[in-house]
């Protein structure tokens, strides 16, 4: 329930145990520096690197910022707390283990998990909390983990009628027991340059383009130290990488901002980790993009169909390419997108009016508003 100045209580959930668990600390002090405060309060839920739920001071949370081109990170020494289901329908409660005692249980009235990457942002938490009826923003368990996999993804959306680029997919075992066969199927099936990526990482970890099949053996086994599944899609060149920000409506259609484009200083360059997170110069965010209002409406429709499609609920990602003959292709969906306040989801919606605090009580307010259970 909320506290006794009608704040509703919402727990931060942020860390964990992915290689995108500093990114995910960057969100969470994002989040809390901006959050209103007069509406809100936040519990701090922090995952450490090996695994360890802890509770975390609010006040130490809108510390977590970039330091000297690093990321934060949360400290192991700390001690273990628990998610229990809470009181109310919909609640939670976060205690800390102090021997064989459950000490300093604070309640909240929401979830709000911030993590990136697998065990987080690929349905494993959405499914802790379904199991203890705790409400929590964003996507179910089976449009995040969908989302997650990129080869269940592009499936998906191929299913449903939309335009996703060529790829192959690489399973650990099966590239061990034939790589050759893979190797050829990719010079045969797909145009270089190609992509390799991990299937269900996030935030272009592990990510390579290849110009030529030479190049494909190392970059296959780069990609396995963050998945051992593997996907190779075909590099569109000359194209445009533009992205929208979808926004879930407890009824009738989703949102969908204005278009943001990725723009790269140099021809070979991508949007890898180092460009999304750290300082540098080599890309531009172009907010609003110039596109023809035609061409918005018709990406924004694909952006919405995209949403649809993977069931997703609160807030998605959609990035595109569009060619220069303006034909539109959906390149991925992300159901957990970068969220400080620089990030291109929140930059998009602040450029479509909706500023920063307001979105994010916006996505509060959703989550509240559904429906417990199956939906």
């Amino acid at each position: 329930m909320p506290d006794h100045t009608g704040r509703v209580r919402v727990a931060i959930v942020f860390g964990g145990v992915s290689s995108e668990h500093g990114v995910s600390c960057l969100t969470a002090g994002g989040v809390t520096r901006a959050i209103d405060t007069d509406r809100f309060e936040v519990v701090g839920i922090g995952i450490t690197p090996t695994g360890r739920w802890v509770q975390v001071d609010p006040d130490e949370m809108r510390g977590l910022e970039v330091v000297e081109g690093r990321l934060p990170r949360l400290d192991e020494a700390r001690p273990e707390a628990v998610v229990l289901r809470g009181d109310g329908a919909g609640a939670g409660r976060v205690a800390t283990l102090e021997g064989d005692r459950l000490v300093d249980v604070r309640t909240f009235d929401v979830a709000f998990a911030l993590l990136h990457g697998p065990f987080g942002e690929d349905g494993t938490i959405q499914g802790l909390f379904e199991m203890l009826g705790i409400r929590y923003v964003g996507c179910g368990v089976a449009a995040s983990a969908n989302g997650m996999d990129k080869d269940v993804m592009k499936r998906q959306l191929k299913g449903a009628g939309l335009p996703v680029c060529p790829w192959v997919t690489i399973p650990l075992t099966e590239w061990h027991a034939d790589r050759q066969r893979y190797l050829t199927k990719i010079a045969v099936d797909l145009t270089f340059p190609v992509y390799v990526k991990p299937a269900r990482a996030g935030s272009s970890m592990g990510i390579s383009r290849v110009t030529a099949p030479d190049g494909l053996t190392a970059a296959i086994e780069e990609a396995q130290r963050h998945d051992p599944k593997v996907i190779v899609e075909e590099g569109f060149v000359g194209v445009r990488e533009i992205e929208l920000a979808v926004l879930g409506v407890t009824a009738g259609r989703p949102r969908v901002s204005t278009a943001g484009e990725i723009q790269m200083h140099t021809d070979d360059a991508f949007y890898d980790y180092e460009a999304k997170y750290t300082p540098d110069e080599q890309v531009t965010l172009a907010i609003p993009a110039e596109v023809s209002p035609a061409l918005l409406r018709r990406m924004q429709k694909v952006a919405a169909a995209a949403f649809t499609a993977l069931d997703c609920e609160g807030l998605a990602r959609v990035d595109l390419f569009v060619t220069p003959d303006d034909e539109v292709w959906v390149n991925e969906i992300n159901t957990m997108p970068g969220f400080t306040r620089f990030s291109m989801y929140p930059s998009l919606w602040a450029a479509s009016g909706l500023a920063y605090p307001d979105l994010i009580a916006e996505l509060i307010q959703l989550a509240l508003d559904r429906p417990l259970g199956l939906r």
